[in-house]
């Protein structure tokens, strides 16, 4: 009875261990199940750019004001009164066109005073002409005697008494004394008629100025006096002198911009630049004329001047105006968006190259000609590489992104 009593528990105890390690093995099974089940979490996704080769062009913007090619302040050259005036505020005028009269009583007085000198001196030059002429004569005659006497006396002695040729000799000094001051006397007149004639001509001269003309092409952009009003002469330099107006050359303006150090070895004389005006939305073809040759040691920049044609009037001085100046071209260049280099300095930096297993790798890259939205890729980068676009922090070295690729013409 003992016997089959620990043969069933036996077998009892051998059933119950193998349902525990069944549903320990279930168990463990079913863990393992549930952690195979748990999924891995995804990369991140990465936006990428492919470089684009293009023609590349980097250009420096500078702004400044459009000014009059030349601009003064007319005066007038003799006081008087404006008796005509032909201009007024926005006149156009050309050079030498007549803009106002003066009344200059003074000058007019001085011009008939002028006159009635030169008639007289002429005639006092006139009068000494026909002194000389008759002294001239009475030496002549005078002269041919004294010869004839003394050449007598010389070979008939007793026909001619001594006295009578030292009479002749002296009527012959006399008549030769006589011609020399009648030519000094004519002399003197001629040079009172030079005189007389050289006041009339400057007095002509400055009466001239009573009719105010146009220096150059140009617009009356201020008008200071009117008809009746009395014009100071502006010989000095006292500010306080009233002027007639104020014209400026407005066919050609000027664009005055101090050119950074870094841009003056592109700065060449005849280039053309591009001359864009925002108040007008347009842009207008410059060229640069001349510059300082000398850089500010308070602002690092070079005077440049830049002429820009304005012949039909469209731009007005005083508007603001941005110069394209182009320093560095490129062939065929090898690019990428600027988004997608992380700057060290002028011509280094470095790009998120995305391999072929979608891994993330730091590349060094040599940088050459840089816009405003793109960087030319010297070296360190090929052509078909992907590279990340946007937010580099976000990405680290040996990460695996999912990437996206953005057509980067649609970047421009």
């Amino acid at each position: 009875m003992c016997v089959h009593r620990g043969e069933g528990y036996l077998s009892r105890l051998r059933r119950y261990s193998s349902v525990v390690l069944l549903l320990a093995l279930g168990m463990v099974g079913g863990c393992g199940a549930a952690k195979s089940a748990t999924p891995e979490p995804s990369a991140p996704h990465a936006a990428v750019v492919k470089p684009v080769r293009r023609d590349l062009t980097s250009t420096l913007e500078v702004a400044s004001e459009l000014q009059p090619y030349q601009e003064i302040e007319v005066y007038a050259k003799e006081s008087g009164y404006i008796r005509t005036l032909r201009i007024n505020w926005g006149t156009h005028v050309k050079q030498g066109q007549l803009m106002a009269v003066l009344d200059i009583p003074e000058l007019q007085q001085q011009l008939q005073l002028d006159e009635a000198t030169v008639r007289r001196s002429a005639h006092d030059v006139q009068r000494s002409e026909q002194e000389l002429s008759r002294a001239q004569s009475d030496y002549t005659v005078a002269h041919l005697t004294y010869n004839r006497l003394a050449g007598v006396q010389k070979t008939r002695p007793e026909l001619i008494a001594q006295e009578e040729v030292d009479i002749a000799q002296g009527k012959d000094e006399a008549s030769r004394a006589t011609v020399f001051a009648d030519q000094s006397a004519l002399a003197a007149a001629q040079q009172a008629l030079q005189a007389a004639q050289a006041a009339l001509d400057r007095d002509h001269d400055l009466y001239a100025y009573s009719r105010i003309l146009a220096p150059f092409d140009g617009v009356v952009t201020r008008i200071y006096a009117y008809t009746g009003a009395l014009l100071p002469a502006g010989t000095s330099s006292d500010k306080s002198s009233l002027a007639l107006c104020h014209l400026a050359q407005n066919n050609l303006l000027r664009l005055v911009i101090p050119v950074p150090e870094r841009a003056v070895p592109e700065v060449h004389l005849g280039s053309t630049v591009a001359v864009r005006v925002t108040a007008l939305n347009k842009t207008f073809q410059g060229k640069i004329v001349r510059f300082s040759e000398d850089i500010d040691l308070d602002t690092r920049t070079m005077h440049t001047e830049v002429e820009v044609p304005n012949r039909d009037y469209i731009l007005v001085p005083g508007m603001y105006a941005g110069v394209q100046l182009p320093l560095h071209a490129a062939k065929n260049a090898l690019t990428v968006p600027v988004q997608s280099v992380e700057h060290f300095g002028r011509d280094h930096g470095a790009v998120l190259v995305v391999d072929s297993n979608n891994m993330i790798e730091k590349r060094d890259v040599v940088l050459g000609i840089q816009t405003a939205t793109e960087d030319q890729i010297a070296s360190g980068l090929d052509d078909n590489e992907r590279v990340v676009f946007g937010e580099l922090s976000q990405y680290k070295a040996g990460e695996r992104v999912t990437p996206a690729l953005v057509d980067s013409s649609k970047l421009q």
